[in-house]
């Protein structure tokens, strides 16, 4: 990988508020591209707020649509990708927690939802592909809240390149230091076990249908060690630069890079 600024955001979305959201959403990135970030990510579904009810089917949208194409113009302007989420609605009608990569030159892809939490499996459909993004010299992945909590998913994504993943939490409940301490439970693992920067981040405040968020950000580095963190109220930036030489330094260590010495052959049934 090549040294990447990259920026997380801890930002407030509130459902049936699209317009809104994206418009503070364009401050954020304005305030990234300012720092000289290379990517810039927004928790799960800041496009349009997160909801488990029927009332988040109101504010789907098709990728692309209106909120891409507009997230799209801010990426061309500022010349930075953004990761962000929303429900979205395939032709088929099926909605899917999608995550959408957007980079100055149009849409890289999108990744859907692997693991759907129990509350939402009634509205959602599961997605069933791991896709990896090469942009700005790096690879990374995305998993989506619930997708941490799998440590298959970390895993396949190392060893089809991964550098980094990033994972946008939409994780309400709790309070600010109470999540980001459940966080350090299994964040740190993901980053040690396979090597690879971890970039998390969840939603803030209250989504207007009755959830609240706790603020949290963390970004650690392929020896599970923290370089930024955030736990607080309101909305939030941080930025790091992740370093070639501290994956190298991982990757190249005989007894802490794990990856190359696994035996799927005798565990995986």
């Amino acid at each position: 990988m090549k040294n990447i600024r990259i920026a997380a955001v801890v930002s407030s979305a509130k459902v049936g508020n699209t317009a809104d959201n994206l418009e503070q959403m364009a401050v954020w990135i304005r305030k990234a591209a300012a720092k000289k970030a290379s990517i810039v990510c927004f928790p799960e579904m800041a496009i349009t707020g997160y909801h488990v009810q029927k009332k988040i089917t109101e504010v789907a949208e098709p990728v692309p649509g209106l909120s891409t194409d507009y997230l799209l113009n801010l990426a061309e302007d500022k010349n930075i990708t953004i990761l962000a989420g929303l429900p979205e609605k395939d032709s088929n009608g099926h909605l899917y927690a999608s995550h959408v990569v957007i980079t100055p030159q149009g849409i890289k892809g999108v990744y859907r939802k692997i693991h759907l939490g129990p509350s939402e499996k009634l509205l959602f459909t599961a997605g069933n592909s791991i896709p990896i993004f090469k942009v700005s010299g790096v690879n990374f992945g995305i998993q989506l809240c619930y997708d941490a909590h799998f440590p298959e998913l970390s895993t396949v994504m190392a060893l089809e390149g991964a550098d980094i993943v990033f994972i946008p939490h939409a994780s309400p409940q709790t309070i600010s230091k109470e999540k980001i301490k459940s966080w350090m439970r299994h964040l740190p693992a993901r980053a040690y076990d396979n090597g690879m920067f971890i970039i998390a981040t969840n939603l803030c405040g209250k989504n207007g249908q009755g959830l609240t968020f706790p603020g949290v950000g963390v970004i650690l580095n392929p020896s599970g060690e923290v370089i930024q963190s955030y736990a607080g109220a309101e909305e939030h930036m941080i930025i790091a630069d992740l370093k070639a030489e501290d994956l190298e330094k991982v990757r190249t260590h005989k007894m802490r890079y794990f990856l190359p010495n696994r035996r799927p052959e005798i565990y995986l049934k």
